[in-house]
């Protein structure tokens, strides 16, 4: 497989992207990486990704019961599938919930 960064440089259109952009585009590589033909994964693959993939986001999650009710409605028919769109409001929400969102909110900016 060709690494992340590699597939990234290949989009002419991120080269001068800013940040965000590339960040996003990195989630939908990451997605489509592990996606099968149908660009779909099982809910069982979604939280293994997201587990080895997001995991300095989750760390520390588990008690929280938001983290609780996503991972559990993961574990739930596991072998049914998700789209990109799902996946990506599964991501936000860890974010949103994750502590290093705090820890990535008192760092100080120069400008």
């Amino acid at each position: 497989s060709v690494p992340i960064a590699k597939q990234l440089a290949s989009i002419k259109a991120l080269r001068k992207g800013s940040d965000l952009e590339k960040a996003f585009a990195t989630a939908a590589l990451v997605y489509n990486n592990y996606a099968d033909p149908e660009n779909k994964l099982s809910k069982a693959e979604t939280k293994s990704l997201l587990q080895s993939q997001f995991g300095h986001f989750i760390q520390g999650q588990e008690n929280k019961p938001k983290y609780q009710e996503i991972i559990s409605s993961l574990d739930e028919e596991s072998e049914n599938k998700i789209n990109f769109e799902d996946f990506m409001i599964l991501l936000v929400s860890l974010t949103l919930m994750s502590d290093l969102l705090q820890e990535i909110k008192n760092v100080k900016t120069t400008k």
